[in-house]
């Protein structure tokens, strides 16, 4: 089964300061989120 990542929009990334770079996705029931950017 592919992991479906699903963007935030208007998120900005704390660390690169990138506007709508974040994607969510489910692990083992816990939510990760992480920037593509960075």
């Amino acid at each position: 089964m592919a992991i479906r990542k699903r963007f935030i929009a208007g998120a900005k990334c704390p660390a690169c300061q990138a506007q709508d770079s974040m994607a969510m996705w489910r692990e083992n029931n816990i939510d990760i989120v992480e920037c593509v950017k960075c």
